[in-house]
């Protein structure tokens, strides 16, 4: 008996001992997996992130190609130039610019499109990209109040210019409208906020912009607010290609610039490209698979147009058109929509 509870004496010490042995192996052991396992999970992290990186190197070096003129790496579509330019020669007494690109497929197009022209409306782009980029460095609030003052009412179009003066409207609400109706007096707002014409043309400078200018607040009808067609698709492109603004931001940027409510210049050229004739651009274009993000401008002396064209197989293209022209003449907006329907042979090579 006694050398019954002895042996089971002796069998629960080992037991004990080898409990007490394992758990400090653990103790040992387990840090040291952990260790590796967050080591590899890192290690992960860091190459993504240096492929990332990487492939926004490449996206900021083909982009820079466009700021020095240094345009080998893409191949210029001379069909489409040779196209646009028939078009201009039946139009010699306007002033004409355009500007195509694909990152997708490093092609490009260009008519003078570095010549400074009246930016109208399409000046509003390069804003609302400036106001998002002080949004994602804390500058400004996306739900700060802006005070409607005297000195920032314009006329024309929006409809904030006959609010009461002192009344507060959420910086949101300010760009969609300066977007989405072209709301001259929401621009002014904004560019006041943003600290003024001054600060904002070293903004556009900082980015790349070195044909975009603001002389004057909205709606600038003397026309001495300039931008080029290479700038405003260059904007645009920084912004898609995730170069310029964090994602949510981006986000941002293209709901708004799909509100837009004017489309009768280039997503009306585009849809007749396709065969088609509709004031409902934008549905008739959705049917066919394609999505254009555009901001028009209308002066009366300048018609411009610019866009963010997507394909119906997900590729992207920038383009942009600016015409100079007597006062209200219907051929200045009548070549824009003739322009951009000349890129649908060259959109759909895109798809391809």
């Amino acid at each position: 008996m006694k050398n019954h509870l002895k042996i089971i004496t002796n069998i629960i010490l080992a037991s004990i001992s080898l409990s007490v042995l394992l758990g400090s192996m653990l103790r040992i052991i387990g840090p040291i997996y952990q260790n590796n396992k967050i080591q590899r999970k890192t290690n992960l992290i860091s190459k993504s992130r240096r492929s990332n990186n990487k492939d926004l190197l490449i996206i900021k070096s083909d982009l820079s190609l466009f700021r020095s003129n240094k345009l080998n790496r893409f191949k210029r579509l001379e069909k489409l130039i040779k196209r646009w330019e028939s078009l201009i020669m039946k139009n010699s007494d306007l002033d004409v610019s355009c500007f195509f690109l694909s990152l997708d497929n490093q092609v490009y197009a260009e008519v003078n499109s570095e010549l400074k022209l009246p930016a109208a409306s399409s000046i509003k782009v390069p804003i609302l990209i400036v106001l998002l980029t002080m949004i994602d460095s804390g500058e400004i609030f996306w739900n700060e109040q802006l005070k409607l003052t005297k000195d920032s009412i314009g006329g024309g179009a929006g409809w904030m210019a006959y609010q009461e003066i002192g009344a507060e409207f959420p910086v949101f609400e300010v760009a969609t409208e300066m977007i989405r109706v072209s709301d001259n007096t929401a621009t002014n707002l904004l560019i006041k906020r943003l600290g003024g014409i001054k600060i904002i043309n070293q903004k556009f400078n900082e980015i790349g912009l070195k044909n975009t200018q603001i002389n004057n607040l909205l709606p600038d009808l003397g026309g001495t607010n300039l931008t080029s067609t290479k700038d405003l698709s260059l904007a645009i492109a920084l912004v898609d290609s995730g170069y310029l603004l964090k994602v949510t931001s981006r986000d941002i940027f293209r709901e708004i610039m799909g509100k837009s409510k004017t489309n009768t210049l280039i997503p009306s050229g585009i849809l007749r490209g396709l065969g088609k004739e509709t004031r409902d651009s934008d549905y008739h274009l959705s049917i066919k698979g394609y999505l254009v993000h555009n901001k028009t401008g209308d002066i009366g002396i300048s018609y411009s147009d610019t866009a963010l064209i997507q394909t119906p197989q997900n590729s992207r293209a920038f383009a942009s058109f600016i015409v100079k022209g007597p006062f209200n003449d219907p051929r200045s907006p009548e070549l824009i929509r003739n322009l951009s329907a000349e890129l649908i042979p060259f959109l759909v090579q895109d798809q391809k």
